[in-house]
């Protein structure tokens, strides 16, 4: 191999690395949000645990957990009815409470 295609192929991977740390760089701040528009850097809802008869999700936003589930004897894929939640800034303490519908 000459010494062009040499220095061409390090000019190349010297672009390809520019490139990459370009993008991560500048893709940071999307990642972590805008903190000062008030952008979040975790979604609003996190599912927790599905099995198909049942939905935990945490609304990240108000700090709470929910639980629903399909009324007793349905089928799989029945529609989920909220069955209570619980403030998750109880969390740590003696007691968490358990507040239904």
């Amino acid at each position: 191999m000459g010494n062009c295609c040499k220095t061409g192929l390090a000019l190349l991977a010297v672009l390809a690395l520019g490139v990459g740390i370009g993008i991560t760089v500048n893709g940071l701040p999307l990642a972590r949000g805008n903190v000062e528009q008030g952008g979040a850097a975790s979604p609003h809802y996190t599912v927790v645990e599905t099995q198909g008869h049942n939905l935990l999700v945490t609304d990240n936003a108000a700090n709470k957990l929910y639980y629903y589930t399909i009324d007793k004897d349905k089928e799989i894929g029945s529609d989920l009815k909220l069955r209570g939640w619980i403030d998750l800034k109880q969390v740590g303490g003696n007691e968490v409470k358990i507040s239904k519908k």
